[in-house]
């Protein structure tokens, strides 16, 4: 059994990360959903990024965790409350247009402070451009 933490705030991360783990979930695996609501962000976003991956990311049995505050800090806080093997989020908030300085591939500040920081292996998977 593989516990994964999705970190995710868009559709569009959701369904990058369950194109990348389309092959390696099975049955006995767990996806963790992470979706942080943030002041000043579409709540609507979070929810649909859940319900894209409670479709997709079959046969894993899929668990929602919701949470306010700091994506940065929330991811923590799971990672530390939940045994999990891998961490998987996309390289910025979820907007495949929302480049760093024009930089569409740059990663956001997220997944910067996480990159050395996490106990478990980082997958940051691409998310395409529209």
């Amino acid at each position: 059994m593989t516990r994964y933490l999705l970190a995710t705030a868009s559709v569009h991360t959701t369904a990058a990360a369950a194109d990348y783990l389309a092959d390696r979930l099975t049955a006995d695996d767990e996806v963790i959903v992470l979706t942080v609501d943030e002041s000043g962000l579409d709540a609507r976003d979070a929810g649909d990024a859940a319900n894209v991956a409670r479709s997709r990311l079959l046969p894993a049995t899929v668990a929602v965790v919701e949470r306010e505050g700091d994506p940065t800090e929330e991811i923590r806080a799971v990672l530390a409350e939940r045994a999990v093997d891998a961490l998987v989020l996309g390289p910025r908030r979820g907007d495949p247009e929302a480049g760093t300085g024009g930089v569409a591939d740059a990663p956001g500040s997220t997944v910067r402070a996480l990159l050395g920081d996490a106990a478990v292996p980082v997958v940051v998977v691409p998310v395409p451009e529209l």
